[in-house]
């Protein structure tokens, strides 16, 4: 690990752009020179646009970029704009008359706080790209970017959830047939943690952050236990969602991407609770920037991407700011 990042890939950039009043944001993820990607989708009602670009029969070989952003369906007009700025710097597929660059893009609904009449758009879309920066920057966590309107815990609704946000992380090791540093295999990841359910540690089995209770707002409850009990109330679907992109410069072909899209999926199971409920649009995207690297296993690609998610929901959560207007976790641990 050099920053614990997911630009800790090489090729690798991350950039924010958000409106702090609205509550709002766009996170990108780029790969200028070219990424093969794979997708997993688990969530009832993922919001979505390109992310056909990354099926094993898709004539597009690579992606260029990958965009997450609030606003819930109108946000996808954010990609616009990503692909607008690369574009610009003669990044794309040549198709003889311009260069169309590949950006797989996902949404998370955020509508329930700040200003529901304000969204990410094209403009904010360029910002972000225009930001993206890559090894040896720091990476800004938390309530940032895609994860400035992220709440997670809502049993009992949004009022009573907590915040949630963006985090990111690294695992790297050398196979046993290293010849130098060069051959080191990075696996990172990104993920914005918008969930119905409860974040869990999963060392300790504690809830981190979740629904808190109406009676006694600064405690929070079991969601998992209340909905084992029977309380599986009706709520609007589509409201929640987990976005995650793991990156790694292994070789991986369409299909290998997306075997660790959906490995990644199941660890994000393990410190989230309920997760891939029927409120939940959980996506996750792969991309291996190989570059001539060896392979590996898949197996072990997916058990360095569970460790790197399990600290990067950590991070997103003990980062996040709600700003005075959702307690976050920070607030409620007395660390501010």
């Amino acid at each position: 690990m050099v920053l614990d990042a997911i630009t800790d890939v090489p090729g690798v950039k991350v950039g924010h752009a958000e409106d702090f009043d609205a509550m709002t944001g766009v996170t990108v993820i780029t790969t200028e020179s070219g990424a093969v990607g794979g997708i997993d989708i688990r969530g009832t009602a993922a919001g979505t646009r390109q992310v056909d670009s990354l099926s094993p029969l898709h004539v597009a070989g690579v992606v260029h970029a990958v965009t997450l952003s609030g606003g819930s369906a109108f946000g996808l007009a954010a990609s616009g704009g990503v692909m607008k700025y690369l574009e610009e710097k003669d990044v794309g597929i040549d198709v003889f008359y311009v260069k169309v660059p590949i950006v797989p893009s996902a949404i998370i609904f955020d509508l329930g706080i700040g200003d529901p009449m304000i969204r990410p758009d094209e403009a904010m879309g360029y910002r972000a790209a225009a930001r993206a920066k890559g090894a040896l920057n720091s990476i800004e966590q938390g309530s940032v970017g895609v994860g400035a309107g992220a709440t997670v815990g809502k049993l009992n609704g949004t009022a009573f959830a907590m915040k949630g946000g963006v985090g990111t992380a690294s695992e790297s090791f050398k196979p046993k047939n290293s010849t130098g540093d060069g051959d080191e295999i990075v696996v990172g990841v990104l993920v914005v943690v918008n969930a119905f359910g409860d974040i869990i540690d999963p060392k300790s089995g504690k809830i981190l952050a979740g629904a808190r209770d109406p009676e006694n707002p600064d405690c929070l409850i079991n969601t998992s236990k209340r909905i084992r009990e029977g309380e599986d109330r009706s709520m609007p679907s589509g409201q929640n969602t987990t976005l995650a992109v793991i990156a790694t410069n292994a070789v991986l072909n369409k299909q290998g991407a997306t075997k660790l899209a959906q490995l990644a999926q199941t660890s994000l199971g393990r410190v989230i609770s309920p997760f891939h409920s029927t409120f939940d649009g959980d996506v996750v995207i792969a991309l291996s920037l190989g570059g001539g690297r060896q392979e590996v296993g898949i197996n072990t690609l997916g058990m360095l991407s569970e460790v790197a998610l399990f600290r990067a929901v950590e991070k997103a959560i003990i980062l996040a700011d709600g700003r005075g207007i959702i307690p976050s976790y920070s607030d409620l641990n007395g660390k501010k």
